[in-house]
């Protein structure tokens, strides 16, 4: 069944006409992490791949395209974990970064921490030569709408969270069994300034271990951090349940005690794979034994045989 990639582009609810160039943008990211799988890579390098070109497709909520906070900036978090050692890295509140993810993998190889956040992550970016860009690259016009929109008091803030994916993220297990996850995200729109929601959370926007599987979570942050959502989907693995089973559980554990809706992507060692969620939308689409599923409704699984001219 190895190797196997699954990516998410956000839970949430998208309308119609952004549906099609969403789903097509988890295709191709889920054919990049498959590609770099198929020639021997990584499980951690297929699933920063996958996040990077999700956070270079302004239709997803991070990167180019990510939502703005209440004063009208970009302010990204990103994880990394690699299922073999346990080793992390994380990213909070950071700017004019391109790819937050590829940062947060510097932080776990090049430093003995897990989580850099605003300036000192951008000092350590500048540090490692990675490239600033300007704020205006990464924000959308639909961005802006979108935060103009939800300007003031009266602002509806489950309406403010319509019209737009969340949160991306990639899980994996390459071909000797190594499982990883990565996570990206803007955050929620018009948050407070220095907000951090679960995705740079180790356990909360995702977790991978060899001996369990690997998950990466998107959703209403705050409530995915109540109940450590990743880590308790690997734990009811960990009793015995599979992949799809415990994505189940932890969602509803999570929507009975807290009230939130989330979605997640979750592997086992063995390559067995699911794409759960509790809220009415999922963009979603994985990559193994040459196949393409994909889908953004529950119940969805569209299947198409990937083969060398895409």
């Amino acid at each position: 069944m190895l190797p196997v990639v699954v990516v998410h582009g956000g839970a949430g609810v998208v309308p119609r006409e952004r549906s099609d160039v969403s789903c097509k943008g988890v295709q191709a990211a889920v054919r990049g992490g498959y590609t770099i799988l198929r020639e021997g890579g990584s499980a951690l390098d297929a699933v920063v791949e996958a996040v990077t070109l999700l956070e270079n497709n302004p239709a997803f909520n991070a990167g180019c395209g990510s939502v703005l906070n209440v004063k009208g900036d970009v302010e990204m978090d990103a994880m990394v974990m690699d299922g073999r050692t346990l080793a992390s890295g994380a990213v909070s509140a950071v700017r004019n970064i391109a790819n937050p993810t590829q940062l947060a993998r510097l932080v776990m190889d090049k430093t003995s921490h897990v989580c850099l956040t605003a300036g000192g992550a951008s000092e350590f970016a500048r540090a490692m030569g990675i490239q600033e860009v300007p704020q205006e690259s990464l924000i959308t016009d639909y961005a802006r709408m979108r935060w103009k929109k939800n300007l003031g008091p009266g602002a509806n803030p489950v309406e403010s969270q319509m019209g737009k994916m969340g949160t991306v993220g990639a899980v994996a297990v390459d071909a000797e069994g190594n499982a990883a996850c990565a996570t990206s995200t803007g955050g929620i729109l018009n948050k407070m300034e220095g907000r951090v929601g679960d995705t740079a959370c180790i356990g909360s926007g995702g977790y991978a271990d060899n001996k369990v599987g690997a998950v990466s979570t998107t959703g209403h942050g705050e409530a995915i951090m109540k109940v450590t959502l990743a880590r308790l989907i690997l734990f009811h693995m960990e009793q015995g349940m599979s992949a799809a089973a415990a994505s189940d559980a932890g969602l509803a554990y999570m929507l009975e005690r807290v009230g939130g809706l989330a979605g997640v992507v979750t592997v086992d060692p063995q390559g067995h794979w699911a794409a759960r969620f509790s809220s009415l939308q999922m963009v979603w689409a994985a990559a193994q034994n040459q196949k393409l599923h994909y889908g953004i409704y529950s119940g969805d699984q569209f299947t198409q045989v990937i083969d060398d001219t895409h």
